[in-house]
């Protein structure tokens, strides 16, 4: 079996995937992002995950609440302009009899009367000084968003790994079903071998029983392996966001070709790169304003005001205006604020202690990517040499039976052998590809 090299190289970035995300349609389903008979290599899958995935679409969204806060934030800064306009009709308490007015064409209304009373007018406030509460907001908010749009950035690389773990999953899959399909042709020539020597004499009928029962054995594991290739093809459907993906192929293409870097350096990137970190960070930062924001509850807030009304019991309507200042003070909200900054202390306190927890599960993480990464190098040419040797084993037997030499006992283990020492040179190249997968991803790389 001969294995390709493929290098994919992915540099998404992060606007062109909210691009991708805000334009696509609701209602665009797989079969338009996917041509039936389409062949996929590993680039393309990553670029429909991208497309498709609901999870990202979550993401992406966010990051776009979070930057709607920042601009509620900022609207402090701006006037509030406000009219209002009221009708009433209002009918006094009797307390008095009516008169009439002395002079002609004025009448007086009697108190008992009812009446129209129109008002209408605009209002503008100004915020001209917080202590610092508006600016503290806009800053949280701001941390807010750039932790969100870190949030999005790891939730593209969590993306991009299922992808590749579902992708090479198929191809694995796909070589296991080839070494079965290999297997029962092997199973069932020596069926036929052995069938051959029993009707001229020269071999037992428990030759033929022991191929037959190999042979059903060698298609029972052929099922099963197809149907593994069957299930690898669902899990990478639903990792790029397609469940009812069209029929496609892929570019069955997986090879070895060494990882080169050191555990220090992996460690270095990941805490320089991990989005995960860098989120966790802008958190704290946040958390920290927030106590800030909370004291603020201490202090006066001083507004500008100013108005113009015109209102009456009939038209035209009087009319003035007004302009001042309102200078508020708490002098006592129950202990509200006290509470509030305790409860802010505490929030960061949590959130130092979960980055410390998430830096030792990047430590942790890494280490465990590197070491899988390095087992599976080593394995590989162990586990290649082993298929030739298996396969020269495979090719003694079966000359030793032809020459009437061997017994089935000897073939049949052959055969075994070759079949495992390909699997497992399958599986070694899998583990490497997806270790590097895993490895790059610990360290916050595409």
């Amino acid at each position: 079996m001969n294995f390709i090299v493929q290098e994919v190289t992915m540099k998404y970035l992060m606007p062109f995937i909210v691009f991708l995300i805000c334009i696509k349609p609701l209602h665009v389903g797989a079969e338009e992002i996917i041509k039936k008979g389409e062949t996929l290599n590993l680039e393309r899958c990553i670029e429909i995950a991208l497309k498709m995935q609901p999870t990202l679409a979550a993401a992406v969204n966010t990051v776009i609440i979070n930057e709607s806060r920042v601009g509620q934030a900022k609207s402090n800064y701006y006037p509030q302009v406000n009219w209002s306009s009221s009708y009433s009709r209002i009918s006094p308490a009797s307390g008095g009899s009516s008169r009439s007015s002395s002079i002609p064409g004025v009448s007086i209304r009697s108190s008992g009367d009812s009446f129209d009373e129109y008002s209408t007018g605009f209002n503008l406030s100004q915020l001209i000084f917080d202590f610092g509460k508006t600016p503290t907001e806009v800053k949280i908010q701001g941390l807010n968003l750039d932790s969100s749009r870190l949030d999005l950035r790891n939730t593209t690389d969590q993306i991009i790994l299922a992808v590749k773990q579902a992708y090479y999953g198929v191809v694995q899959a796909k070589y296991n079903v080839i070494v079965a399909e290999d297997t029962v042709k092997q199973t069932q020539q020596h069926l036929e071998q052995a069938k051959g020597f029993y009707e001229v004499g020269t071999k037992p009928k428990f030759d033929v029983t022991k191929a037959e029962v190999d042979l059903s054995t060698a298609k029972l594991n052929l099922i099963k392996n197809k149907n593994a290739f069957k299930v690898s093809i669902v899990n990478l459907n639903n990792a790029m966001g397609v469940p009812d993906a069209p029929e496609y192929t892929l570019d069955e293409k997986m090879n070895f070709e060494k990882y080169e870097i050191t555990l220090e350096e992996a460690m270095t990137k990941a805490y320089e790169n991990r989005p995960d970190l860098k989120s966790i960070v802008s958190q704290r930062l946040a958390a920290e304003r927030s106590i800030d924001l909370a004291k603020t509850g201490y202090y006066p807030v001083l507004n500008g005001n100013a108005g113009y009304t015109w209102s009456g019991e009939e038209f035209p309507l009087d009319h003035g205006w007004n302009v001042g200042a309102t200078l508020s003070f708490p002098l006592f909200s129950g202990f509200l604020t006290k509470y509030q900054v305790e409860e802010a202390k505490a929030n960061l306190n949590v959130i130092k202690a979960n980055e410390e927890s998430l830096k030792q599960m990047i430590f942790l993480e890494v280490q465990e990517a590197y070491l899988t990464l390095r087992a599976a190098e080593e394995a590989i040419p162990t586990a290649k040499l082993g298929v030739e040797q298996a396969q020269e084993n495979l090719d003694i037997a079966n000359g030793r039976y032809s020459a009437g030499v061997g017994n089935p006992i000897e073939v049949t283990d052959a055969e075994v052998g070759i079949a495992n020492a390909r699997t497992y040179y399958i599986q070694s190249l899998y583990a490497d590809k997806v270790a590097q997968a895993s490895l790059e991803k610990a360290m916050g790389m595409k």
